[in-house]
């Protein structure tokens, strides 16, 4: 494994096989015990390398494990510093920071070293951005107007099955499209596997229940329990860039903003849930969000909403 940068950064550095060999046991570790999906793996391996490389090229010479214990904040700094020179964004360097931390925390317990100076970094400060949900108003004429595009009746009945559980459940789209045919008929309760293999109880609404039976009634292909529920033009697994376009044309058919896609409908299924008085922490678990922090953002889209109310309905002298 390699670490550099891209675009006009240095080329990238062989890491010596210590590092390299210690880099790869924990990613398997963190896929094997603590249940990082796939992709989220990927990126961590991406991005500690780079941080490796980085301080082979930076020390100039060999980089063992044990050295990382007596790394200056001064190097950690200097790698920061690179990264943004680079063009990482602040978001995405913290993110990279979280990986480093990571593994330096499980390398420490590994080599018996000391990871206070890398714990204990502060990363870039960032101002994370708000959801940007539909109103009721909106969702609603998505939901039934979605499908009007559509070339065919059961291809509009499986967008509006899709964007249904989007808004309805809460759901992902990657999440969404992982039902498999088995799903059918939608229970009360789906048990949805998210990010990071967490699982979650979701109530299904009768409307999203009869939206999946009407797809389902009308589909052209075999759905074997085994199979994909949702399915392309031609039979395979549904892409999710088909519900992304079908969002697409219905947005610009009702004069929504850009920010109306897929991804807006969990959005709006979570800003609606705590505009109505939905507990916060209720809402974390519909979700699947591993920290209350993350579903906190909603609140400060509900307060922003309430002043734009409050705004145009106040009287003025």
């Amino acid at each position: 494994m390699t670490g550099g940068g891209a675009g006009g950064a240095q080329p990238p550095v062989l890491l010596p096989a210590a590092l390299r060999d210690a880099l790869q046991d924990w990613l398997s570790h963190i896929s094997a015990l603590d249940g990082a999906a796939v992709l989220t793996s990927a990126a961590y391996g991406r991005d500690v390398a780079r941080y490796l490389g980085f301080l082979v090229r930076h020390r100039g010479g060999e980089l063992a494990p044990a050295d990382l214990a007596a790394l200056p904040l001064a190097d950690l700094r200097a790698w920061m510093a690179a990264e943004r020179a680079r063009g990482l964004s602040a978001r995405s360097l913290s993110r990279a920071l979280s990986a480093v931390r990571g593994f330096t925390r499980w390398l420490a317990g590994r080599e018996g070293i000391d990871p206070t100076t890398v714990l204990a970094a502060r990363g870039p400060r960032f101002r994370r951005g708000l959801p940007r949900p539909l109103s009721e108003e909106a969702a609603r004429a998505v939901l039934s107007g979605v499908g009007e595009d559509a070339r065919e009746d059961w291809i509009a009945a499986r967008d509006t099955a899709v964007v249904t559980l989007l808004y309805g459940c809460g759901l992902r789209i990657s999440e969404a499209l992982g039902l498999t045919a088995a799903a059918h008929p939608l229970p009360e309760v789906l048990r949805i596997t998210g990010k990071g293999g967490r699982e979650r109880l979701v109530p299904v609404l009768p409307a999203a229940r009869a939206a999946v039976a009407d797809y389902v009634a009308r589909c052209p292909y075999e759905l074997p329990p085994g199979g994909a529920l949702f399915r392309g033009a031609r039979g395979g697994p549904l892409n999710p860039r088909m519900i992304a376009l079908a969002m697409e044309r219905v947005r610009h058919r009702l004069g929504l903003p850009a920010s109306a896609t897929p991804h807006a409908l969990r959005h709006s299924f979570a800003t609606h849930l705590l505009s109505a008085g939905g507990d916060l922490r209720a809402i974390q678990e519909l979700l699947g969000h591993a920290s209350l922090s993350t579903t906190q953002g909603y609140t400060a889209v509900d307060a922003a909403h309430l002043m734009e109310v409050y705004a145009r309905a106040h009287p003025r002298a």
